[in-house]
């Protein structure tokens, strides 16, 4: 049985198709009879193609600069045969030319994945989620340039260095606009977004195997910052003189006492607010950042808010529930209201929804598959990182189970 493998590569033009005495050139590559032709995309003039010989006549640099493609062509298309030959795949005409082009899915690169993965989420993910991939891609970029020198790589060259040595780059990396580099989290989160690239390309097959394979992601824990009841409670009662200050603590507030997100509260409008079943008003909408159902019945607080803001003029404007501000304004007046009413914690917005859940919901004794619900989580997990228990909290749990105790002893008694 024959099993060698003939093999040929001529390089031609096409006078048939010339225009202004200039023709395409094409490399013709015979595997066991079996040919394919590529276009290399280069013109030629007609005149000083030399057939013979395969090359363009003369000195000029034009001249070198097609000879010395046509060779590095022929060198490439060469070594792909040979790749093919020494991994004993199946060598055809027509995967040769998959590969030179670079058209063959084994020979995908790390930004041709970026690209695809960029077009697959930008209908499914919020746009926030979509920013936050767009700068973990521009940091993979900027590691290719300045810390492997290249432009791009080859995704089967991706392997346990290339990850450790990202981290490495991110570690050390100073945003602009920053005074210190990135936080150990930070940088897991940008490793956390190239590890779902990557194990979409797995899934592609565009990889044989996963380089995260062995690679351990690690959080520092981060205790999350929230009102206290007292402090809730003199952010509510606090009389502001000065009016978008007002306005920014009262959306702050229906935060509180709803756990909906500020880029989920800026959309609500009066279509949102829609009676439940027990009669109570609710909100109804679905998170932008996870487009999951939220039902949340107001709390009267809430509904005090609401009806605050009922036909404001700025609200009327923006056909919403509330005034509508930027989210960079609203955090840069909650520092300013911090500030004012004497917090003394970073306030921001995000932080309204650790109060719901943990001062006004769980404290209460609100269960956490209840808090879930509310929160919009897909998980119950998920939710477990505001179900921490308050001192206070603590404090009446063991007072109560101290009064059990005393009960019981003093049945045994009688």
């Amino acid at each position: 049985m024959r099993t060698s493998k003939t093999f040929s590569i001529r390089f031609w033009v096409n006078p048939k198709k010339s225009q202004n005495n200039s023709a395409l050139l094409y490399a013709r590559i015979t595997v066991n009879q079996q040919r394919i032709e590529i276009s290399l995309k280069r013109k030629v003039p007609l005149d000083l193609w030399d057939n013979k010989n395969k090359k363009v006549l003369g000195n000029s640099s034009e001249a070198k600069q097609i000879n010395q493609y046509l060779e590095e062509s022929r060198v490439l298309l060469f070594q792909i045969f040979q790749d093919l030959k020494f991994q004993g795949e199946l060598i055809t005409a027509k995967r040769i030319k998959t590969i030179f082009l670079g058209e063959d899915e084994s020979s995908k690169t790390l930004l041709e994945l970026i690209d695809y993965h960029s077009k697959k989420i930008e209908n499914t993910h919020a746009t926030g989620s979509i920013r936050n991939y767009g700068v973990t891609e521009d940091y993979i970029k900027k590691f290719l340039l300045k810390d492997r020198k290249i432009k791009d790589i080859v995704l089967k060259q991706l392997d346990y260095k290339f990850i450790c040595d990202f981290e490495r780059f991110l570690n050390a990396y100073y945003p602009n606009g920053h005074d210190r580099e990135m936080g150990h989290n930070t940088v897991m989160k940008h490793i956390q977004r190239l590890r779902k690239m990557v194990t979409l390309s797995y899934h592609l097959e565009w990889l044989d195997k996963d380089p995260f394979m062995r690679w351990k992601m690690s959080y520092e824990k981060k205790e999350r910052d929230f009102l206290t009841a007292n402090e809730l409670s003199n952010l509510e009662t606090y009389d502001f003189p000065i009016g978008r200050l007002e306005r920014v603590r009262d959306v702050f507030l229906f935060s509180c006492y709803t756990g909906i997100s500020y880029a989920d509260i800026k959309t609500l409008k009066p279509k949102h607010v829609l009676e439940g079943m027990d009669g109570n008003n609710w909100i109804i909408t679905h998170r932008q950042k996870t487009k999951t159902k939220v039902k949340v019945p107001l709390l009267d607080k809430a509904k005090f808010l609401l009806e605050k803001y009922d036909n404001h003029p700025m609200a009327v404007i923006s056909e919403t529930l509330f005034p509508v501000v930027s989210n960079v304004k609203v955090n840069l007046y909650l520092k300013e209201i911090a500030s004012v009413v004497g917090i003394r914690k970073n306030l921001t917005f995000h932080m309204a929804r650790h109060t719901f859940a943990t001062t006004v919901t769980l404290s209460n004794g609100v269960p956490i598959e209840t808090v879930s619900k509310l929160l919009g989580h897909l998980k119950v997990s998920t939710t477990q990182i505001y179900a921490r228990v308050l001192e206070e909290k603590l404090s009446k749990d063991m007072i109560d189970l101290q009064k059990m105790l005393n009960v019981k002893d003093e049945l045994k008694k009688d």
